[in-house]
């Protein structure tokens, strides 16, 4: 469970020695121990389900040697093989590791299980004699099993993320500003379930009232104790003052009491996700690669987007009737707000999206200026403001499920935007992006993209701006798809209509 204030403050670690501390026990892992027994239970019934669906779905013929029972029982007892392929692909175990990983980073493992099961049963059937299943039928067990088998895994890790037991005590080493950032990011997004008990430093600076509690805990020397004492199962090494020795040697000592440590890189600004490590003689390398993108990958998103849009605006047309007509009647005005916005290589262009607001709205903005939640801010300002007055009734809802967003489809079929890719700015934002930054303008702005995935408008702009950055020097298209996907949970968060 997570660390209240007053027991962080309770801790009294000051004459205790960094050596030795009682064994920890072995439920120490709670988020581990919980998610791979979910995962596992959602791996089985949907494989399960999915090959009971296909039995019902295409019959056998009446000569078969097998009865469907007897073909169900079969495949049972295949299920540990599927397990186990599992298992060497990684499925159960980075949950524990990884604050970010999502249902939608297993897709690659899930394909790959389902389909070399899929034929190796279909092998071992056939060449056993014990069965004949067909093909029409295992192929759709294949297309079923990836589908249930990732729906049941979202829901599964859902499911997790309410219990208690996914809870990660976590401490970060190091107050300075890098450290304070990622408690703020912390405290910021509850769903990765991180629990900050506070912090550990040799010399920290004065406080932030944006983080108390929780608070300085001590130094490095104490940090041992205060994992045993505070129950911690991750600690977050930031840039701490203390000698390179000592971190290292408490890191070390970590390792032995089974603790996750994840360690911010040094130039952390331009280390994105797609990194490569590699090594010179056991010396560990971070290797970023260079933006690259050859006229086949190009093609590729390109040709990704026509289809998603097309199919999309095909799909989404009642949807769009019915919003227009819910906007004409709630106020008056056009259906669809047209504003300028910059696009690739800085060219602009007019955005499509759904009329949220009165029509005079951009009259009455510096009544609300105060409103702004990025205000307070250092540097360039976006303008977002919760309980906005000028939006309509149904402008709120709109904006709450962002399906003002829709009409960009438009956009996105016009070669002016692309599916995934930067936030289109306006006008007075795109001026505060200089230097390194404009590389943003490489690819097209997106109708999602690293921010909307990971934050949406709660992210300040500086944030902003790097994500779109690592976004776009570290582009594939796994990323795209990825981010596609883990947009739909990032939806459905609580947020307000800005």
């Amino acid at each position: 469970m997570g660390v209240t204030p007053e027991q962080a403050a309770a801790v009294d670690v000051s004459r205790r020695e960094p050596a030795a501390a009682p064994e920890r026990t072995p439920f120490v892992h709670r988020r581990g121990w919980l998610v791979r027994r979910a995962l596992l239970a959602a791996d089985l019934l949907g494989l399960m389900a999915a090959f009971v669906i296909a039995e019902l779905a295409i019959p056998g013929a009446a000569n078969d040697r097998i009865q469907p029972v007897a073909e169900i029982g079969l495949f049972a007892l295949t299920l540990p093989f599927f397990v186990v392929t599992a298992k060497l692909q990684g499925l159960y175990d980075h949950d524990e590791e990884r604050t970010d990983h999502t249902t939608a980073d297993d897709l690659a493992g899930v394909f790959y299980l389902v389909t070399t099961g899929t034929w190796l049963f279909f092998a071992t059937m056939y060449l056993s004699n014990l069965a004949s299943p067909s093909v029409e039928r295992l192929t759709l067990f294949w297309a079923l099993s990836i589908v249930l088998v990732a729906l049941l895994r979202g829901t599964a890790r859902a499911l997790c993320r309410r219990s208690v037991a996914y809870l990660q005590n976590t401490i970060v080493v190091g107050a300075g500003e890098v450290g304070r950032r990622i408690g703020r990011k912390l405290l910021a997004h509850p769903e990765y379930g991180l629990s900050l008990a506070g912090f550990v430093d040799d010399w920290p600076p004065g406080h932030d009232p944006d983080l108390e509690p929780p608070a300085i805990l001590g130094g490095l020397d104490q940090l041992a104790a205060l994992v045993h004492a505070l129950d911690v199962e991750r600690v977050i090494v930031a840039f701490s003052l203390s000698r390179d020795e000592d971190v290292l040697s408490i890191i070390r000592e970590l390792g032995e009491i089974d603790v996750q440590v994840d360690i911010v890189p040094r130039f952390f600004q331009v280390v994105g996700p797609g990194v490569d490590l590699h090594d010179v003689e056991g010396l560990t390398l971070v290797g970023l690669r260079p933006f690259r993108l050859s006229r086949s990958s190009r093609l590729l998103k390109r040709t990704m987007d026509v289809i998603a849009a097309t199919l999309g605006l095909i799909v989404l047309m009642p949807l769009f009737a019915v919003v227009a007509a819910a906007i004409k009647l709630d106020s008056r005005g056009p259906v669809f707000f047209r504003q300028v916005r910059i696009g690739k290589r800085g060219r602009p262009f007019r955005i499509w999206k759904f009329r949220t607001m009165q029509t005079d709205a951009e009259q009455h903005k510096a009544e609300v200026a105060h409103l702004n939640i990025h205000a307070d801010g250092d540097g360039p300002q976006m303008f977002k403001a919760p309980h906005d007055p000028r939006v309509t009734c149904v402008g709120n809802f709109l904006r709450r499920w962002s399906l003002d967003e829709l009409p960009q489809l438009i956009n996105v079929l016009t070669s002016e935007m692309s599916l995934v890719g930067p936030r289109p700015l306006i006008l007075d934002e795109a001026e505060h992006v200089h230097d390194w930054a404009r590389r943003r303008l490489d690819l097209k702005p997106g109708i999602t993209g690293l921010w909307q995935a990971k934050g949406r408008s709660e992210i300040p702009f500086d944030e902003m701006i790097r994500l779109d950055y690592l976004y776009v020097t570290g582009w594939s298209p796994m990323t795209d798809i990825k981010l596609a996907l883990q947009t739909i949970p990032a939806l459905f968060r609580e947020r307000h209509a800005y």
